[in-house]
């Protein structure tokens, strides 16, 4: 995306203000317990999966800081959902992952598990991604503008 990775880092690290702003109509009422920037932030959300409101909470850690932040569910799911922000390949741009790993059985079931999983995030994480860039593109110009 045509941004600075420090700004797409920046608004995905926000819990205020940014994050929420690019989260897709799957997710609802996020409400930060704690912190609200980075690591050490602590919140609450609904997901609608398949059809059903899902309640989640999440811890955020920054093993990279300004390149790798991390959304730990608590509630021993273990699954975890990473964001990873590179520069592009030329000045100003962005290359981001977003990634959820998710403990899922073994065997035809894990199969299972993981082929609905990914077929029903990958959607919800390029319409994120979308939402990001119109998001970091939008608060450009209005530095830009001087507003």
């Amino acid at each position: 995306m045509n941004a600075a990775p420090e700004c797409v880092y920046a608004t995905i690290a926000d819990y205020y203000i940014g994050h929420p702003r690019i989260l897709p109509k799957q997710f609802s009422g996020m409400v930060v317990e704690s912190g609200g920037i980075g690591a050490g932030t602590i919140v609450r959300f609904n997901m609608r999966v398949f059809g059903r409101t899902q309640a989640f909470c999440a811890a955020v850690s920054e093993p990279q800081a300004g390149r790798v932040l991390v959304e730990t569910y608590l509630g021993g799911s273990g699954a975890a959902t990473t964001f990873i922000v590179d520069p592009g390949a030329a000045p100003g741009q962005s290359e981001v992952t977003i990634i959820t790993e998710l403990r899922v059985r073994s065997g035809v079931f894990g199969a299972i598990e993981r082929f609905l999983a990914t077929r029903y995030l990958r959607p919800i994480y390029l319409e994120e991604l979308m939402l990001l860039r119109a998001f970091v593109q939008r608060q450009d110009s209005v530095e830009r503008a001087g507003v």
